[in-house]
This record gives structure tokens, C-alpha cells and sequence, in this order.
């Protein structure tokens, strides 16, 4: 089965804002989630964000510094690793991918209001169809719904 490819266009929302719902829905269906940013500066950001985005939720999650990832239902990284068996894996502020292959799907969340993320995030569709992925365009209306484009 070929590795789906979710493209997610952030236009009035933040990534903070967006990240744990998305995150959440996979969990909620039972997949094993990596997050990967573009720097560990970034990462450790998430980590405290997923903890407190909320006064009435949190998402269970780590990183390399916790210990025991393997364990991690969502592992934070800045790293091509895969420690908790993820299939599904989210690239945030313009992390590069590793090989997807053994993935369900891979999920691009871009700032569509900077144009360097805008001109990366097409390259990584088109390098996407040409892999022969399934490839889907998401983009927020105005009440922050995600409608489906392509």
C-alpha cells in the first residue's frame, strides 16, 4: 500500500494551535505518532507545548531525553529516527524527511504565509507524487476547518 501523503497549509492558525487536534485524530485511530521538527530547539518547544496546550487534556508523549521511546505512543524528534514504531509522521517547520517507506502516511504542516515554507512545501509534493504517494491538500477556511483541496 503506497505511504499517504498529507499536505496541511496553516493560514490563520498556528502550528501550536493546529498540532494536537491533528495528533489527537491519530491517535484516537489507534497509530503510533513521530513528530519531527526542524531543530531541536523546536522540538523541545513542542514538548512543552503538548504538555500544557490545554487545562483539561495533554498528549502522552517524549523524547530522547525521557528515556525508553519505545514506549512513546507520540516521540518528538528532530532526527530521520523511529524509535516508537510510529506510522504515521508529521515534518514541521521544514524538517527534511527520511525514507517514508513503512509508513501509513507522512504529514507536511506548512506556513503558508512564508514564502520559503510555501516554495518547500511544493517541492516536498512534488517530490511526493513522483515517489507515488498518495498525495492530499488540506487548508484551513476561515472558522479553522480543514477542507480538502486536491
Amino acid at each position: 500500500m503506497p505511504v499517504e501523503a498529507w499536505f496541511y497549509h496553516l493560514r490563520d492558525r498556528t502550528l501550536e494551535q493546529v498540532l494536537p487536534g491533528l495528533v489527537e485524530r491519530s491517535l484516537e485511530r489507534g497509530w503510533r505518532v513521530v513528530v519531527q521538527a526542524g531543530s531541536e530547539e523546536r522540538r523541545d518547544a513542542l514538548d512543552a507545548h503538548l504538555w500544557t496546550y490545554a487545562d483539561e487534556s495533554f498528549l502522552p508523549h517524549g523524547t530522547r531525553k525521557d528515556g525508553d521511546p519505545a514506549v512513546q505512543p507520540v516521540y518528538l524528534t528532530a532526527e530521520a529516527d523511529n524509535p516508537n514504531g510510529a506510522t504515521v509522521r508529521f515534518l514541521v517547520d521544514r524538517a527534511e524527511p527520511p525514507d517514508l517507506a513503512g509508513y501509513a502516511r507522512a504529514v507536511y504542516i506548512f506556513d503558508g504565509n512564508d514564502p520559503d515554507a510555501l516554495q518547500d512545501a511544493r517541492r516536498r509534493w512534488r517530490e511526493a507524487k513522483a515517489a507515488g504517494f498518495e498525495v492530499t491538500y488540506w487548508q484551513q477556511d476561515e472558522r479553522g476547518r480543514w477542507i480538502k483541496k486536491a
